[in-house]
C-alpha cells in the first residue's frame, strides 16, 4: 500500500533538514567540551567546573537555540523565508516610515550578512581539521599529515560545487541520521558508567560555575558558545524545509542526541579527566575510532557543504536585494530551485579556507577565530526580532522586554567573552566581514548616486511621446529598453535616436524590480501602463530568491494584450561607465571602488537572460 504524498513528503523534508540543517551544530561536541577545557583559557578538568561547564552548555542550547531560534524567531517568516537578509526586509518594511531607523536597521542587517560571509570561512576549516585531528588519537604517527588531508578534502568539496549537490545531497540525510545515532550511543554509554553526570540538568551548577569565579567563567564563555555556533541556521534554512520538519527533528532527534554526547564526554572526564586530550573521540571503543574519524569527516563535509549553499543563497540575495554587483548564478538542478552555484563566492570561500587551514594548522588555534562573527549575528538578530515583536505581534511591553532583554543579555555576554579573543583570531571573521560589510554598502550607496544622477539629466518622457511622429525614421518590430530609473527618457533610448536617428514602430521601457519578498506569484509579476502612442511602461516584479528572465516575463504581458514576437523584437540596454568625481557623494576611495565593482559586473544581457542576438549596447558616461 503506497504512503500517503503528504506524509511522503514530510518525511523528505524532515530526512532532508538532518542532512542540510543541523551540519553545524552537530559537528560541534568534535571541539566545543575540548576546547573549554584544554583551550586558549583552560580549566581545570576537576568536578565542579565539569558540570559547571555542562550546566552551562545545557542551558544555553535551550535558550538561545530551542528557545529564541526555534520557538520565537522562526516565527518571524518572510513568506517562509528566513535568514538575516530575509528578517532585515521584514523588519524594513515595518518601519518604512521612518526613514532614520530604517537606515540604522538596514546597516544592522547588511552587517549581520557580512559576517555570515566571515562565518561560512571558518566553518569549513574548523569543522574538517578537528575531524581529521581523530588522526591523533588513533595513530599519533599520522598527526604531520593532518593539515595535508585536511586541505585535499577541503579541495574536493569546493571543486564538486560546479556539479551541484543534487547527488552528494541524496547521501547526507542518511549519513547525518548514522552520525547523531552514534552521537547518542556513545553519550549513554558513557553516562551509564558515570550517571551523577545528569546532575548538571540542573541549572544551579551553571549559576554556582558562574558566581563561584565570574573571571574565570566569563573565558570560559568564549568556548562554551562553540556548542551554539550553527544554531542560526535553523532559522536560515526555514525556506527550504519549513518550520515543522525542523522543529520536529530539533526536539525529536538533534537536540537529545547532543546533549546526550555532551553528557557523555562530561562524564568521561569525570572518570579519566586525561581524556580531555580529545574527549568526542576518546568516548568510542578503540576498535571503533577509525570508523568515528572517517564519519567525523563524512559529518564535517556535510557541515561545510551546508554553510557553502548558505553562502551562494545570501550571496544572490545581495545581488538581487541591490546590495552587490550582478555576477553569475548557476541553477544546479532543474528540480530544487534552491541550488545554486555562484563561481565568485565559491573560490572566494576556498581561497580563504585554504588560508585558515595552513596559517592556523589547528582546529585549536581556528576555535579562537570562531565564534564572535556568530555571536554578533545572534546579538544582531535579537535586536531585529525586536521590532517585529513590538510592532507586527504586539506583545504586552512586560512581555517583550523581558524576551528581548534576556536574549541580549545573553548573546552580548558571549559575544564580548568571544571579543577577547580577538587578538588571538577573532580578528579575522570581523576583517572579513568589515571588507564585506565595505562592499555591501558602497555598493548600495553607489547605486543610489548612480540613478540620482540619471534621474537629474533625464529627458522628460513625455516630451518625447509628443514628438513621436516628427521621427521621419520608423524602424520595423518591437524596441524594449531596460531601464532602472522610471521617469524620463532611458539613455538608451535618446543614444539611438541620437545618433541612429530611428524609432521603432513600437516601444517599450522595462523596469525589473526586487520586491521585499522572497517570492513573487506570476499573477502579479507583470504591471503594464500604456502611455500612448505605441509606447508602454512594463515594470517586472521578483523576489529576492528569485532569478530574473526577462524573455519568460515579457511571455506573461500575452495575458495583458501586450505580445512579444521575439524575432521582431530588439532590446536595448545602457551601460554607463562610472567616473569619480570629488563633488559630493562618497569618499572618493569608495568611488574607485565601486567603479571597479561596476566593470567587473556580469552585464545584463547575461543576467536577465536575454538573447544576445537581439541585443544593442548603447554605452554613456556618467560622474558620480
Amino acid at each position: 500500500m503506497s504512503q500517503p504524498t503528504g506524509k511522503r513528503n514530510i518525511s523528505t523534508l524532515i530526512l532532508g533538514a538532518v542532512g542540510v540543517v543541523y551540519g553545524d551544530i552537530g559537528t560541534s561536541p568534535l571541539y566545543a567540551m575540548k576546547e573549554t577545557f584544554a583551550g586558549h583559557h583552560p580549566l581545570a578538568v576537576v568536578e565542579g567546573n565539569i558540570l559547571g561547564v555542562l550546566s552551562v552548555m545545557f542551558w544555553t542550547i535551550m535558550v538561545l537555540v530551542s528557545v529564541k531560534y526555534v520557538a520565537v524567531i522562526m516565527r518571524a517568516d518572510n513568506r517562509g523565508e528566513g535568514g538575516s537578509l530575509a528578517l532585515l526586509a521584514l523588519v524594513s518594511d515595518l518601519t518604512r516610515n521612518n526613514k532614520r531607523l530604517r537606515w540604522v536597521i538596514t546597516l544592522l542587517g547588511v552587517f549581520a550578512a557580512a559576517l555570515f560571509f566571515g562565518d561560512s570561512m571558518i566553518t569549513p576549516a574548523i569543522s574538517v581539521l578537528s575531524a581529521v585531528e581523530g588522526l591523533n588519537v588513533v595513530a599519533p604517527r599520522f598527526s604531520e599529515f593532518v593539515v595535508p588531508i585536511s586541505a585535499v578534502v577541503l579541495t574536493g568539496l569546493f571543486f564538486i560545487q560546479k556539479h551541484g549537490t543534487g547527488v552528494v545531497g541524496l547521501a547526507f540525510g542518511p549519513i547525518m541520521v548514522a552520525w547523531f545515532g552514534i552521537l547518542a550511543l556513545l553519550g549513554i554509554q558513557s553516562i551509564a558508567h558515570t550517571p551523577h553526570v545528569l546532575a548538571a540538568l540542573n541549572p544551579a551548577f551553571a549559576f554556582h560555575f558562574i558566581s563561584a569565579d565570574f573571571h574565570r567563567a566569563f573565558f570560559a564563555l568564549g568556548s562554551v558558545v562553540l556548542a551554539v555556533t550553527g544554531g542560526e541556521a535553523l532559522y536560515t534554512d526555514m525556506g527550504h524545509f519549513g518550520k515543522f520538519p525542523i522543529r520536529v527533528t530539533w526536539f525529536g532527534f538533534v537536540l537529545p542526541a547532543l546533549v546526550l554526547n555532551y553528557f557523555g564526554q562530561g562524564a568521561l572526564l569525570l572518570q579519566d579527566p586525561t581524556a580531555i586530550e580529545n574527549p568526542f573521540f576518546l568516548l568510542a571503543p578503540e576498535w571503533g575510532q577509525m570508523p568515528m574519524v572517517l564519519l567525523a569527516t563524512a559529518a564535517t563535509v556535510i557541515a561545510s557543504q551546508a554553510v557553502i549553499s548558505g553562502a551562494f543563497s545570501v550571496a544572490r540575495q545581495s545581488v538581487q536585494m541591490g546590495f552587490l554587483p550582478r555576477m553569475e548564478i548557476k541553477q544546479t538542478s532543474d528540480r530544487e530551485r534552491g541550488q545554486i552555484y555562484v563561481p565568485f563566492t565559491n573560490w572566494t570561500l576556498y581561497l580563504a579556507v585554504m588560508g585558515l587551514v595552513i596559517g592556523f594548522g589547528s582546529s585549536s588555534n581556528l576555535a579562537a577565530a570562531y565564534g564572535i562573527a556568530v555571536t554578533g549575528t545572534m546579538t544582531i538578530d535579537t535586536i531585529l526580532i525586536a521590532f517585529v515583536i513590538v510592532l507586527a505581534w504586539r506583545w504586552t511591553l512586560p512581555l517583550a522586554v523581558l524576551a528581548v532583554g534576556g536574549f541580549l543579555i545573553i548573546d552580548l555576554a558571549y559575544f564580548f567573552a568571544n571579543a577577547i579573543k580577538i587578538p588571538q583570531g577573532g580578528w579575522f571573521p570581523l576583517a572579513m566581514g568589515l571588507i564585506s560589510f565595505t562592499v555591501l554598502t558602497t555598493w548600495r550607496r553607489g547605486r543610489r548616486l548612480l540613478f540620482n544622477e540619471m534621474k537629474r539629466q533625464k529627458v522628460p518622457l513625455q516630451a518625447l511621446i509628443d514628438g513621436y511622429e516628427d521621427c521621419p525614421n520608423r524602424a520595423f518590430g518591437t524596441a524594449v529598453f531596460m531601464t532602472s530609473v522610471g521617469e524620463g527618457v532611458p539613455s538608451a533610448m535618446l543614444h539611438n535616436l541620437k545618433h541612429n536617428q530611428v524609432m521603432h514602430e513600437r516601444n517599450v521601457l522595462l523596469t525589473v524590480i526586487t520586491d521585499d519578498h522572497p517570492y513573487v506569484p506570476a499573477a502579479e509579476r507583470i504591471t503594464i501602463t500604456d502611455l500612448g502612442k505605441d509606447f508602454y511602461r512594463v515594470v517586472v516584479h521578483y523576489g529576492f530568491m528569485q532569478e530574473p528572465n526577462v524573455p519568460a516575463a515579457l511571455e506573461l504581458c500575452a495575458e495583458h494584450g501586450l505580445k512579444f514576437d521575439m524575432m521582431s523584437t530588439s532590446f536595448f540596454v545602457s551601460r554607463e561607465t562610472v567616473i569619480p568625481s570629488l563633488t559630493p557623494g562618497m569618499a572618493l576611495w569608495r568611488e574607485r571602488l565601486f567603479c571597479a565593482l561596476s566593470r567587473n559586473a556580469m552585464s545584463a544581457t547575461d543576467f536577465f537572460k536575454i538573447p544576445t542576438n537581439r541585443v544593442v549596447e548603447m554605452g554613456t558616461q556618467i560622474e558620480i
